[in-house]
């Protein structure tokens, strides 16, 4: 679940920082022990009195990094209003200066200030370097200005600063630190839901259950075209291991250019969805994988994609006439057998109506009996073509034709016999497949 936007504080806080918790992000991680000056005592009052003449100012303070930030950071200003990014960065400078003064009361605060605004900034797509370039700015100025004050108000004692530089560049580091996690757990949580959200918007575009008001969105968050030349692929792995070393090897070709296919795995087998440009279907099959033994099955071209539902349920008929590792089924150049896979029980009844007879025989005559009448086929009716083809005589191939119509009593001589055998083939090998 992605972690809500957070509005910045209505009001610049008064005292230490709510240690209110980001909803949809676990707690921060625990923190490291913090580095021990080895100032004396006398030092570390100094530290704590020139913080707190620091927090008297703390408006002042975050002006002048802002201006900084703007000046040397745009892209942080960029992605928030001018008084988002001052409460922003007010608040973050005033949590990490009360931790100079009360460091055991306000540690956690600042450590849970640094790990919602690596959240927040993540959210508004900041780039993360611009963050910690803005946060590591923020340290330098607050270290500067501590030096300043302490030499303008105790001269004398100004040096002994120099002790506790260990300790709030230690606390610097670890703020980036916290800052970067945040940020890469929202990123991370982000982009899953940009996969998440753009798998379902094809799964509904591949269903036709996206209302035609939404497809202006379904268009943007996908990055394709309303109308344009789309064709859907159903696609179905090897039976088998592959039958040769290279198929095994093989990867699938570069689209053709202008070509945009994105893949989609869902409850009903595998798809793609592809923006052919000015591609010919055919062009994109080993892009989808045949070079592996993957089967192909494409559906008609549509112009737009409120027709994509219509288009996957052809390419699914299309990948049902496939019944070898590799092949590419067209739609178009299928529609007899399309029709037959399609309607399954007529298809049965025609194989019994046209091949009953034959199918009754044993399987050496039942097999010969089909190959012939398929080669047949195949070579528009020439017995001649065919004999070349079985390796037989022209008269063994009239023989058999013969013998089909003596056990079928149908004439190969009328058309529509011939049109229900074709069918009736088709129905047997995808049917039985």
């Amino acid at each position: 679940m992605r972690p809500p936007a957070l509005a910045p504080p209505a009001a610049a806080p008064t005292g230490p920082v709510p240690t209110y918790r980001l909803r949809g992000l676990p707690d921060e991680p625990p923190a490291r022990r913090p580095v021990r000056s080895r100032a004396d005592t006398e030092a570390e009052q100094l530290l704590r009195r020139t913080a707190q003449y620091l927090l008297r100012d703390v408006d002042g303070l975050a002006r002048e990094l802002v201006a900084m930030i703007r000046e040397r950071e745009p892209a942080y200003p960029a992605t928030m209003g001018p008084e988002e990014l001052r409460l922003e960065v007010r608040s973050s400078l005033e949590s990490s200066v009360h931790t100079l003064v009360d460091p055991a009361g306000t540690w956690e605060a600042a450590r849970l200030s640094s790990w919602q605004i690596g959240a927040r900034r993540a959210q508004r797509e900041l780039p993360l370097d611009a963050l910690l370039h803005a946060f590591r700015l923020g340290g330098a100025l607050v270290w500067r200005r501590l030096v300043d004050t302490a030499t303008r108000r105790e001269p004398d004692r100004a040096h002994l600063l120099l002790h506790s530089a260990a300790g709030i560049w230690s606390f610097v580091d670890e703020h980036s630190d916290l800052i970067t996690q945040a940020y890469r757990l929202v990123e991370s949580q982000t982009a899953r839901e940009h996969r998440e959200r753009a798998r379902a918007l094809v799964q509904s575009l591949l269903d036709g259950t996206t209302r035609i008001s939404d497809l202006p969105t379904a268009a943007a968050a996908l990055d394709l075209p309303e109308r344009g030349r789309y064709v859907v692929a159903a696609l179905a792995g090897p039976a088998g291991p592959p039958r040769h070393p290279a198929e095994a090897a093989a990867t699938p070709a570069d689209p053709p250019p202008g070509v945009r296919i994105v893949r989609h795995r869902g409850s009903e087998g595998e798809h793609a969805l592809v923006l052919l440009g000015d591609a010919d279907p055919a062009d994109v099959a080993d892009c989808l994988g045949r070079r592996r033994g993957t089967r192909v099955g494409i559906g008609p071209v549509v112009e737009e994609l409120a027709e994509l539902g219509t288009a996957r349920r052809a390419a699914d008929i299309a990948l049902r006439t496939c019944t070898a590792d590799g092949d590419v089924a067209l739609l178009n150049d299928r529609l007899p057998a399309a029709l037959v896979v399609s309607l399954p029980d007529f298809g049965a009844a025609l194989v019994e109506r046209a091949l009953g007879p034959v199918l009754e025989l044993d399987y050496q005559d039942r097999e010969s009996m089909l190959t012939t009448l398929s080669v047949w086929l195949d070579s528009a009716g020439s017995a001649q073509r065919a004999g070349s083809r079985l390796f037989c005589h022209r008269n063994t191939v009239l023989n058999r034709l013969r013998r089909y119509e003596q056990l079928s009593g149908r004439s190969l001589n009328d058309p529509r016999n011939v049109v229900e055998l074709s069918l009736a083939l088709d129905a047997h090998r995808l049917l039985a497949a």
